[in-house]
């Protein structure tokens, strides 16, 4: 049964690799994205914000090529969408923009007509659409996850995170593709480095999971894709090194970048300090740079009550 009123949600943004856990490990962020699905008689799109500008607004776009999928799946006809979309996350900085707007496409249309579809089955869609499932399974469930894709199926196991953690993210005020970050990747590697990520990864998911912070710094280590990824982002090799010097617990660059992340104790007193660094080090490159501390989410996508002759933007202002 179609929703003929419509349906809306609020995804939030991730965090992707978390240093060694490449392609693997996730965490949802406080940042946002939201989006409205209503049947329609034409497509028509509406997209609000800076962060959404350039995108196409026909066909074309990735939330109604998404919501097809899903009607396809199902067996449901709903060839034309009113398409309302606001969203806080950034496009191509490392904050997981294409997999909130996977995940929330795939959620609202698998709403729009009664939730034929199990949870489980729009992780495995959206893992093929994104290719790893570490962004959309955070974005999709929330907290920290750590995931495995096999090319058919995702499977995921959520991690409450610790109470004490908080990130700063500083985002460069440039894109980052991750084709080109993955062109950056060499086609193998030395069985050194390979048995160095898979400890550290190992031993960084059972620090989240246990609360034990004080792991943090030496188990976010990497030789997998940051020293190959460094060359991208400038002042990335010195951040990595040296952060830790100036309060961060660990740091990694978001995803493919060219976001760098920190994770911070909350009542840590060197956080302007630490914010000081990352801002620093950007600047000494040429780099403008924005900071913004978040908490990590511990709620994936979730549905947002619809509310007659509200607007979508009144709505979102509301929350």
């Amino acid at each position: 049964m179609i929703r003929e009123e419509g349906v809306c949600v609020k995804i939030p943004a991730s965090t992707a690799n978390l240093g060694p856990g490449f392609d693997t490990l996730g965490m949802a962020l406080d940042l946002y994205a939201w989006l409205e699905l209503k049947p329609a008689s034409e497509t028509l799109f509406r997209l609000y914000g800076d962060h959404l500008d350039g995108l196409p607004s026909d066909k074309s776009n990735l939330i109604y090529q998404v919501a097809q999928s899903v009607f396809e799946r199902a067996g449901v006809k709903v060839p034309e969408l009113e398409i309302s979309m606001y969203s806080e996350i950034p496009l191509t900085r490392g904050l997981g923009s294409s997999a909130s707007a996977i995940v929330g496409a795939l959620y609202a249309a698998n709403l729009l007509i009664g939730e034929p579809l199990a949870k489980d089955e729009l992780f495995d869609m959206a893992t093929a659409l994104e290719n790893h499932p570490d962004n959309v399974g955070a974005s999709l469930y929330g907290g920290i996850i750590a995931a495995v894709w096999d090319g058919t199926h995702a499977t995921a196991l959520k991690i409450q995170p610790p109470a004490e953690l908080l990130t700063l993210v500083a985002i460069p005020d440039f894109q980052l593709s991750t084709s080109l970050a993955r062109k950056a990747l060499p086609e193998a590697f030395r069985m050194q480095d390979v048995v160095f990520n898979v400890s550290h990864a190992s031993l960084l998911t059972a620090a989240l999971a246990s609360g034990r912070l004080d792991l943090i710094s030496s188990a976010m280590k990497d030789r997998i894709h940051q020293p190959y990824r460094a060359q991208l982002v400038p002042g990335m090799a010195r951040i990595l090194e040296e952060a830790p010097s100036h309060g961060a617990l660990g740091v990694a660059l978001s995803g493919a970048g060219p976001t760098l992340l920190a994770l911070v104790e909350k009542d840590s007193s060197r956080q302007a300090e630490l914010e000081g660094f990352l801002t620093k080090v950007l600047a000494e490159e040429g780099i403008s740079a924005k900071t913004l501390w978040l908490r990590p989410c511990t709620e994936g996508v979730v549905e947002l009550a619809m509310l007659n002759n509200v607007s979508f933007m009144k709505r979102i202002k509301g929350e």
